[in-house]
């Protein structure tokens, strides 16, 4: 990498660390904007948010290393979410937000009682932390393969930039930067497919030159079994994770959150054809990566084809896209502590000011824990297996019974927990134990079967016995609005100052992506990217302006 490369990369780092830090006034008024964002946020800014958080995770090293090695495979596993989000969209979305909750652990302590909230919010804690430190483990690797830097610093030097814009920003922080690295990140992929197809010859070439059954959707280790059940999944991860549930309650009515969903689901129609391209492409242009080294696949392909420049702009949309999951995370994390834990069990007449100090406080200490276990993820048989096991076991068991009981009025706070504990400790069981004791090791099908099937049996065994014993809770649900009109003038306020940073600081990113493009050799499709985002970031300010006139004066 060159100069200029580490230039662009510290350029878009900074900005969002401002990014972060413009929201730090606004968000320190009260706990509801550092917690909620104002409770009615843009539904295209969450919907967003939830598609590149959720994807950013393991794209380009977890579904990359698939992509490079089985081709096709990478795509149908994405298929599955892209399913998933339809069925959140069509019956879970607005049912979180009919509950009137502002987060799961709201609804439920306000359903099931404090033990039961307490103990989710530890468990999710718990899991928060694994599956962060995957995700900096991932953008770190992606660092490390392309600059001169040991893995430990790279994991180190992001995660503390993360840690930094998501402490100050609160939920309006996430989401702005969340918004601006999808810019980043779609401008990079789509700079860098044209040049991967020319290095093979084009398209034809390509699909000539991969290995057999390289397009086939399915093979051995991700058969039918494993999409099915990694579809039920993706159901419960995408309605029930604790920082996506967030997502669907900020919005102003339960038609917009059916939009967040509706939104993610296209996005994930579309976007994994084009994301699994480039790995893809680099099997044929170099067959030889084995093991770990084919999580490293996307960025070798950029080391190789792309020019001083626009290596560092890649690269700043892959990192942009990994911490846009982990800063959503620790954001939930720092949410669950200073809300659910600090206030409700140690101290209950806490300030709202005294949340939020709380709140930034364990983020830096959250985000500290997890740069040390990720870089402690190749002890553990590499990325691939932590964020699949992680799935598999946690998964269903942490996500599962609270997702069915938004659909049962017989599911109570003995049954959530008896039904996540035991199949926590059986998965568990089966993975740490399994081999050594009973000489079996599951298979990944066999693993994400026993992870999502074994908790929604239990929970089905409860749903019979609580029909014959008239068991009957009745649904948690107050916000039953259809509407999407902003209903108070401090959420207006908020929602058109977010759009502007966001919109002005997408003008920043394409002019960026523009100068990039003219003085690169080869840059005339990164010189049409970066002046088709300014065009469309000025076109969302000028409507900015005109609703901004329309609002009640004073506002």
């Amino acid at each position: 990498m060159s100069k200029l490369d580490f230039g662009v990369m510290s350029v878009f780092a900074i900005l969002m660390v401002i990014i972060g830090l413009i929201f730090t006034v606004q968000s320190s008024k009260s706990s509801k904007s550092f917690f909620e964002a104002g409770g009615q946020t843009p539904w295209w800014i969450n919907g967003l948010s939830l598609f590149i958080s959720y994807f950013s995770a393991a794209t380009f090293v977890v579904w990359g290393s698939i992509a490079y090695r089985y081709g096709l495979v990478a795509n149908a596993i994405q298929f599955t979410m892209c399913v998933s989000g339809f069925v959140t969209a069509i019956w879970i979305a607005a049912r979180w937000k009919k509950t009137g909750a502002a987060t799961a652990a709201e609804y439920l302590g306000e359903r099931f009682g404090k033990s039961t909230k307490q103990y989710y919010s530890y468990m999710v804690l718990i899991y928060s932390l694994a599956s962060t430190a995957a995700i900096l483990y991932a953008v770190g690797k992606i660092v490390y393969v392309a600059t001169p830097l040991s893995l430990e610093m790279c994991i180190t030097l992001i995660g503390i930039t993360i840690i930094i814009y998501t402490a100050g920003g609160g939920l309006w922080g996430v989401l702005a930067t969340d918004v601006v690295q999808f810019v980043i990140l779609s401008a990079a992929v789509i700079i860098i497919i044209p040049l991967a197809l020319n290095q093979v010859g084009g398209m034809s070439a390509f699909v000539k030159k991969v290995p057999d059954h390289f397009f086939d959707p399915v093979n051995n280790e991700y058969n039918i079994g494993f999409m099915l059940a990694f579809f039920v999944y993706q159901v419960v991860y995408i309605a029930g994770n604790w920082s996506y549930v967030q997502r669907y309650t900020s919005v102003s009515s339960t038609r917009n959150a059916k939009k967040v969903a509706y939104l993610f689901s296209f996005l994930y129609l579309v976007a994994p054809f084009i994301w699994m391209l480039p790995p893809m492409i680099y099997r044929v242009m170099n067959p030889s990566l084995q093991g770990m080294e084919a999580e490293g696949a996307y960025m070798r392909l950029c080391q190789e084809i792309l020019p001083a420049g626009l290596i560092g702009l890649v690269l700043s949309g892959m990192i942009a896209a990994t911490a846009s999951k982990a800063n959503t995370t620790i954001n939930t994390a720092a949410i669950i502590f200073a809300h659910d834990i600090y206030k409700d069990v140690f101290f209950k007449k806490a300030t709202e000011k005294t949340q939020i100090l709380v709140a930034r406080i364990f983020t830096v200490l959250f985000g500290a824990g997890t740069i040390y276990l990720a870089i402690l993820v190749p002890k553990a048989g590499g990325i691939v297996n932590v964020v699949l096991s992680t799935a598999a076991i946690a998964g269903g068991s942490l996500f599962g019974p609270v997702i069915y009981s938004l659909f049962s009025k017989r599911q109570t706070a003995f049954s959530l927990l008896f039904v996540s504990i035991v199949s926590l400790a059986v998965s568990l069981f089966f993975k740490t134990l399994g081999p050594s004791v009973l000489g079996l090791s599951l298979s990944r099908t066999q693993e994400t079967v026993l992870g999502v099937g074994f908790p929604f049996l239990l929970l089905f065994l409860f749903e019979i016995y609580g029909y014959y014993t008239a068991k009957n809770i009745p649904y948690l649900q107050r916000g039953t609005g259809t509407t999407g009109a902003v209903a108070n003038a401090e959420a207006a306020r908020q929602n058109i100052f977010g759009v502007k940073v966001i919109a002005w600081s997408t003008v920043f990113v394409g002019f960026g992506i523009t100068i990039l493009g003219w003085i690169a050799e080869n840059g005339r499709v990164a010189m049409g990217v970066g002046i088709i985002i300014v065009l469309a970031a000025l076109s969302i300010i000028r409507k900015q302006r005109v609703a901004s006139r329309r609002l009640p004066a004073g506002l």
